[in-house]
């Protein structure tokens, strides 16, 4: 049996953390090439660092005449990641960063593995296993810890950016330790939180008191208490942040991407992959799958596996675990899994049509537990297959 009483972490980081600075590069450039043709293939890699962005990959568009018109573009879309990020240091500004791109065409071999012809299905864009992952914990299914992780650097994001708190920066970090008891989260046993600041002459406890009404404002009534930890900006002073102070590279934090450590991760990342990349798409589509068991009342919390090989249309495996939780046989669910969807790449992204221009908005505060959009971002969090599950048990 599950324990039920105990203490659980997880830590996410705010859209000026340099990796995440990266993954919404990437994601931007991504964006840009599926605007132009939804068909795009893009593996768009950012590195950044003092007063520097590099970007490299591959890109595969049909026409080259367009891919050479969008590479120009290239620059423009990082300094404008940049700026709506809201870097303007002196090391590290949205107009002065020195931009190197080094995107080229797409390998033929890659592309006549992935690229449906003839006969042949279109394949995986790769090997790998994904996993999904949904918890009776929250409204959106989410662990909690990850959830309000999140949800507290999107509000300091939102007073910094809108101006009511013009003395916060970028860059930021938060850290979640909640108390669980009967198996639901009860409480907040510590809570760390870094941010980014303006001002050298500002201590931690300056800075407490400018974020502290914010986290109590997302967290559910009664989790903090007098018994609660607070470590706000426990190093002191925290003035030279994002690129400047640390190095970024895309894909660098898949946990806070995803589940926050309460579920297993296939260790491959999201950001700058269009969605023949499985990688990306069949871990939407696994989060998609765990969500609407739970939200059928199949079980309180679930995990799917898919695994997938390069070039091969169909998955290899499904695999469930309702971990005790379930009120039917696991297998029963992999069954109606396997009924319910084509888990094919094709079938993937045109189930949850992934061709658009719906990943820079991905890039921080998590991939999943956010709200499906009418354009449709975050379409991989809909409850629509939940029904259609249920029959099929």
């Amino acid at each position: 049996m599950a324990r039920q009483d105990y203490i659980f972490t997880s830590e996410s980081v705010s859209e000026g953390h340099p990796d995440k600075v990266c993954d919404r590069i990437s994601d931007t450039i991504l964006d840009a090439f599926l605007a132009e043709e939804p068909e795009a293939r893009v593996a768009c890699e950012t590195f950044a660092t003092t007063n520097r962005v590099v970007v490299g990959g591959e890109v595969g568009l049909s026409d080259q005449t367009t891919l050479a018109r969008y590479m120009e573009k290239v620059p423009d879309l990082i300094r404008g990641a940049i700026k709506d990020i809201g870097y303007e240091q002196d090391k590290f500004h949205w107009q002065t960063c020195e931009i190197t791109n080094l995107l080229h065409e797409q390998s033929a071999h890659i592309a006549q593995g992935v690229n449906a012809s003839g006969n042949k299905d279109e394949g995986a864009g790769d090997q790998g296993i994904m996993f999904g992952y949904a918890v009776r914990e929250t409204p959106e299914l989410m662990p909690a810890p990850i959830h309000y992780a999140h949800a507290i650097l999107r509000r300091l994001a939102e007073v910094r950016k809108n101006g009511t708190e013009p003395s916060l920066r970028p860059d930021a970090k938060s850290q979640l330790t909640l108390r669980y008891a009967g198996g639901k989260p009860v409480g907040v046993a510590s809570l760390v939180l870094s941010t980014q600041h303006a001002h050298e002459s500002q201590t931690s406890a300056d800075i407490r008191a400018i974020v502290e009404p914010y986290i109590r404002e997302v967290l559910p009534e009664g989790w903090l208490t007098d018994n609660t930890e607070w470590w706000v900006n426990p190093t002191g002073t925290f003035v030279i942040g994002g690129p400047d102070g640390d190095a970024g590279l895309t894909g660098r934090k898949i946990i806070v991407d995803t589940y926050g450590g309460a579920a297993p991760h296939g260790g491959g990342a999201f950001s700058g992959k269009d969605p023949t990349k499985v990688d990306r798409s069949a871990a939407y589509a696994a989060r998609y799958l765990a969500k609407n068991v739970v939200a059928a009342g199949m079980a309180d919390r679930c995990t799917i596996q898919l695994s997938y090989a390069i070039g091969v249309a169909k998955p290899l495996s499904i695999y469930a675990d309702t971990h005790g939780t379930g009120e039917v046989d696991d297998a029963a669910i992999e069954r109606a899994i396997a009924q319910s969807m084509d888990l094919t790449p094709r079938g993937i992204r045109t189930h949850l049509g992934l061709n658009r221009p719906i990943y820079a908005r991905t890039s921080a505060y998590g991939h999943f537990g956010r709200a499906p959009e009418a354009d449709g971002g975050f379409s991989w969090e809909r409850t629509d297959l939940a029904e259609v599950l249920r029959r099929g048990v």
